[in-house]
């Protein structure tokens, strides 16, 4: 659930410059008939920015990234301690420097409920969106490919397909009131969204129910209406209105308080694309060759057996998956239906790769998800493709012939970069592998639990 990165632009000096001290005031000119402008006032700057060509409307947006870098949400602990959380603070989750030992609810689960919907600024209404509406699902592409960005420096921006979003909003027990949007009363636009999927976690010892929460997304242009926290505690009120008491979500930002973080790592699989996209760079006394021989993979995968997971392969999947992860202190409980949702592939959003032995069992499991970005500003390049790892499971295979493998099929497929996030046992085949250490992560939060906080390696599950 990332936070939106607020964007500021300067302030104007109220002081003269040394060129104008002791002059003498300027009489106003006087205003004729035909200056009718005068009386209206400044124009509004989103409608001059919405007036501008593209180009120069991406110029400015950039320029104003760069201006507000370090004044948005804390990116470490450190910084976090100086920080006013005015919406957290009142929020039943982990205090900053909380020691907690114990395991638990924050707040009482008999609280009584409100009977009515959060109320919103003047002009927006709330409405429950229905993603088999193909309209209302173009909708929602359109919201969070223009405005889902943590820290839109105007390269790259996230592109998220209608098949992705029902993959990721849509999985078994899911609520068409837990896609949660906010538009416009008067023309109806699409300005805000948050959403949450059912799911049972395991949390140390503790099996419980709750929602993974995702989406958190705010129009550009709204974000100074302080929208996000109505609209998480709107998520929250209709989440608890089902009997659900917390929740699970992650972010790159730095909120009360994290039980696990973990550090993104990419592998190129596409060097020269990626380093003409500023993607990644060339160390000191590295050349394009020599980088391109570094990172280059088989031409064959090595592993007998292994072939793309099948639905005949779900119970059995289910059972490796289940048993693997029962040696983590946070992972998710998946039955078959979400298993077949989950990781039976689907073409353009996940892959899942079986190894099966010659007497039939499914000795190991690899899998990742598709995400694109769109390359902006660009002469030669307009996209990017990115495979992020989900499960990894290897029993008869040395997980680093297995990743490897993987690896050889995304270059295939024409992936440009594989990422992995730091969590389970993925630390095994990072650096053997070649993948570097990126410059984002993910932090992972409870709502209304508190527990001991988690390693990265016994963190058994990766939020989307």
């Amino acid at each position: 659930m990332p936070e939106n990165a607020h964007m500021a632009g300067p302030k104007s000096s109220a002081k003269k410059s040394e060129g104008d001290r002791g002059e003498k005031k300027a009489k106003k000119p006087k205003k004729t008939k035909g200056q009718t402008w005068a009386k209206e006032g400044p124009r509004d700057p989103f409608e001059m920015l919405d007036s501008l060509p593209e180009e120069k409307q991406q110029e400015i947006q950039k320029a104003l990234y760069l201006f507000s870098l370090g004044q948005g949400p804390p990116k470490t602990m450190q910084d976090a301690r100086r920080h006013n959380y005015r919406f957290w603070n009142t929020q039943p989750v982990r205090k900053i420097d909380e020691e907690v030992t114990s395991h638990g609810p924050i707040q009482s689960e008999m609280q009584s409920i409100r009977e009515e919907s959060y109320s919103l600024p003047q002009g927006f209404c709330w409405e429950s969106l229905d993603l088999g509406n193909p309209e209302q699902l173009g909708e929602l592409c359109t919201l969070l490919n223009e405005n889902y960005t943590e820290e839109d420096d105007n390269t790259l921006r996230f592109h998220y397909t209608p098949q992705f979003l029902l993959w990721a909003l849509c999985p078994p027990g899911w609520r068409s009131e837990w896609h949660c949007g906010v538009r416009v009363s008067a023309n109806r636009k699409l300005v805000g969204f948050i959403s949450a999927v059912p799911t049972t976690v395991q949390i140390h010892s503790t099996e419980r129910k709750m929602v993974e929460v995702n989406f958190l997304c705010v129009h550009k242009k709204l974000r100074s209406k302080r929208m996000a926290p109505v609209l998480i505690r709107e998520m929250a009120w209709r989440v608890q209105r089902h009997g659900l008491m917390q929740a699970i979500y992650g972010t790159s930002a730095m909120l009360p308080t994290p039980m696990a973080s973990s550090r993104y790592w990419h592998r190129s699989l596409n060097p020269r694309k990626l380093i003409e996209l500023n993607f990644s760079s060339l160390s000191r006394n590295m050349t394009l060759q020599r980088a391109l021989k570094l990172n280059r993979l088989p031409e064959k995968t090595k592993t007998a057996g292994l072939r793309l997971m099948a639905r005949a392969d779900i119970p059995r999947v289910q059972v490796l998956l289940r048993k693997y992860l029962r040696g983590f202190h946070l992972f998710p409980i998946l039955n078959q239906e979400e298993v077949q949702h989950w990781l039976l592939p689907q073409d353009g959003v996940i892959d899942t790769y079986v190894v099966e032995a010659p007497d039939g069992v499914i000795t190991d499991m690899v899998s990742f998800y598709t995400m694109s970005s769109t390359v902006l500003n660009h002469l030669v390049h307009t996209s990017l493709k990115a495979a992020y790892a989900l499960y990894t499971v290897a029993t008869a295979t040395p997980v680093q012939q297995l990743m490897e493998d993987v690896l050889v099929i995304a270059k295939a497929r024409g992936f440009d970069v594989f990422m992995a996030l730091s969590v389970m046992e993925n630390n095994v085949f990072l650096e053997p592998l070649r993948f570097t250490e990126g410059g984002s992560g993910v932090q992972y939060y409870l709502y209304n639990w508190r527990c001991p906080s988690i390693t990265e390696d016994k963190v058994g599950m990766v939020l989307k």
